[in-house]
């Protein structure tokens, strides 16, 4: 007798219900189906994406179907239980169109498509993507209609639709998206009247067809209005426009009545002895969490120095744990008085948005009239320069491998800060200190929360000089004028000190003892006696190869004319090429770089009399943050 075939119990027989229904989504929008395997969603979803976009520059090159998950691919960033919650593929030269599957990507919370050459309509389908805070979608191709789905993102609270081809009315559900507060709709061809729009910022610049609702009834009729009306018509409109006008002065008037109110009042609360002076300030910022000054003096214990994690020129960072049970890292800022409200918001806001593998991402935030605070991921493995000094079973708790792969997420980290945030960011203090370490030993850049942000057309910015002498670029010491080689400059003593130790470094070694140990790392390289300069605890375990090609990374890195120096992505790609860790063939943000030396970048040298001998002496300017 044949067996009975099995019974599928109605969950399952609708779960595999929605599985074929997607997979025929997918089919009939000619993106790629499921595998035989049966894969991920996010990664069927992220190569439905890849398969409508053309992608000269092969940064989607190791985007595989039949990767168990996307959480290892370039410009994609994913939550501690692996979910997809950022993309970031802006300034990559990308053409085609954006997939209607990238609506499948439901935990996304950031989409970065800006400065692409994207074309077609903007997919309907964004909508769906519930958890969205941060849509941009700036300086591309796109034609059609703003997609009023997007009206239905009410967690949405920055977007950019700016320098498009958009066409249309603006649509009511997106201008009164309750949660909006920064909106660019400039330079597209919108038409039609202009809604009420919530956003606190927005910009509708460059739209030749919009016209004001408030002021009349059809767009179409303006210049009809202007030109032939007749006398009754005008006294109306005249009459209309007094009416205004005495509107608008007496709620000018009752405005800054208001503000004087408001003012006195304020006066009056700092002088009452029993005026709370940490009130919680109320505002929103998208994604990040608010958070009470009361929640974080309970998570850290009221502040207890036993949970001291770092101190430093910003403040001092705290372990805390919070209520629902994560662990934290919560930095109490030295004087609040600095940023005022509007520019710690602003600056907060825009650190917040930088998602990466390989950076601290920002969790949440305090502010009251007397303090600021940010709120990290706990790192459970601290810092680089923790355990450089650390010891398990009589050995170093980094062996050659760990610092190697330490150095590649480090360089990736910041290749993101330099060439994909928009504003760029620069660190301004790359140190061993600021390098956190999580469970995996994954390297995490931080302490970049309040770095100054820099427009893209400029080149450099001058401010109080801060980071740790020993560490920091000669021009960056002498003028106070920082750039992305500043940070290069920090990368190449960061890989020295993987590579000597941090012995060599604070307690002098060899010729160091004179303060000359970048003189020294030459003379060695010309004596080819690199292995003098390796870690003495590590006993011999290291890869000549690599050595080579970190000392090469450190001259060019280290030359005292920043023009000399290699950019971050041309850093990332020499040790990508010799670092020969499973990771390395996982090259996030690589683009193209001219081959002109043996690693990748055009080996640029100066006049060894002009270079200033680098005295390392770890004074300390800010400290870790």
């Amino acid at each position: 007798m044949a067996a009975a075939s099995p019974r599928l119990s109605p969950f399952a027989a609708a779960l595999a219900a929605a599985w074929v229904l997607a997979a025929a989504g997918w089919a009939a929008a000619g993106d790629p189906p499921l595998s035989p395997k049966g894969l991920n969603y996010e990664v069927a979803a992220l190569m439905a994406v890849k398969s409508r976009l053309r992608d000269e520059k092969g940064v989607m090159a190791l985007w595989d179907i039949n990767s168990v998950d996307p959480c290892t691919w370039s410009m994609v960033a994913c939550s501690p239980d692996k979910f997809v919650v950022s993309l970031q593929m802006a300034n990559n030269g990308l053409s085609g169109t954006l997939s209607p599957s990238i609506g499948n990507l439901s935990h996304l919370q950031t989409m970065s498509l800006q400065n692409n050459k994207i074309s077609g309509d903007i997919p309907p389908e964004i909508g769906k993507l519930t958890n969205l805070n941060a849509l941009d979608l700036s300086s591309n191709e796109f034609v059609g209609d703003i997609p009023s789905s997007l009206g239905q993102l009410t967690r949405l609270n920055y977007l950019r639709l700016d320098r498009n081809n958009l066409s249309g009315q603006i649509p009511v559900d997106v201008a009164k998206l309750p949660g909006l507060t920064f909106l660019d709709l400039s330079f597209n061809n919108l038409s039609g009247p202009v809604p009420k729009i919530y956003a606190h910022d927005y910009s509708l610049a460059g739209n030749r067809f919009l016209c004001n609702s408030s002021i009349i009834h059809g767009c179409s009729d303006l210049t009809a209005m202007t030109n032939g009306t007749t006398s009754r018509q005008v006294q109306k409109a005249k009459n209309h426009h007094q009416l205004a006008l005495a509107i608008s002065l007496s709620v000018t008037c009752s405005t800054v009545l208001v503000l004087l109110f408001v003012y006195w009042l304020s006066y009056c609360r700092w002088r009452l002895p029993f005026a709370s002076a940490d009130q919680d300030l109320e505002f929103e910022l998208g994604h990040l969490k608010h958070f009470s000054f009361h929640d974080l003096q309970s998570a850290t214990d009221n502040f207890n120095s036993k949970n001291v994690l770092g101190q430093g020129g910003f403040g001092i960072v705290y372990k805390g744990c919070l209520r629902n049970g994560p662990l934290v890292a919560v930095k109490r800022l030295k004087d609040p008085d600095v940023t005022g409200e509007v520019q710690f918001q602003t600056e907060v806001e825009l650190i917040g948005l930088a998602v990466h593998r390989n950076l601290l991402r920002l969790y949440g935030f305090c502010m009251t009239s007397k303090e600021r605070l940010l709120v990290y991921p706990y790192m459970p493995n601290g810092s680089v320069a923790d355990r450089l000094r650390d010891y398990r079973n009589g050995k170093p708790s980094l062996d050659w491998s760990k610092r190697m792969r330490i150095a590649l997420g480090a360089a990736r980290g910041l290749l993101y800060l330099h060439e994909q945030c928009n504003p760029k960011i620069i660190h301004r203090d790359v140190k061993a200190a600021n390098i956190l370490l999580d469970e995996s030993f994954e390297a995490i850049v931080g302490d970049f929360g309040l770095a100054k942000l820099l427009d893209r057309q400029e080149s450099h910015v001058t401010t109080a000089v801060r980071g740790t002498i020993g560490h920091i670029a000669p021009e960056y010491l002498s003028t106070g004028q920082s750039s992305e080689k500043t940070d290069v400059y920090g990368f190449g003593i960061l890989l020295l000190e993987l590579i000597t130790g941090p012995k060599t470094l604070s307690n002098g070694h060899g010729q160091s003892q004179k303060g000359m140990i970048l003189d020294w790392v030459r003379e060695l390289k010309e004596e080819k006696k690199l292995d003098k300069l390796v870690d003495r605890d590590l006993k011999d375990s290291f890869d000549a190869a690599e050595l080579e090609c970190s000392v090469d990374v450190i001259i060019q890195c280290t030359q005292t004319n920043p023009i000399l120096r290699p950019k971050m992505s041309e850093v990332l790609h020499a040790l990508e090429a010799n670092v020969t860790l499973a990771e390395s063939s996982i090259e996030l943000n690589r683009e193209p770089l001219p081959y002109g030396g043996p690693y990748g970048f055009s080996i640029r040298h100066e006049d060894p009399h002009d270079s200033s001998s680098f005295i390392i002496e770890p004074i300390e300017l800010s400290g870790p943050r």
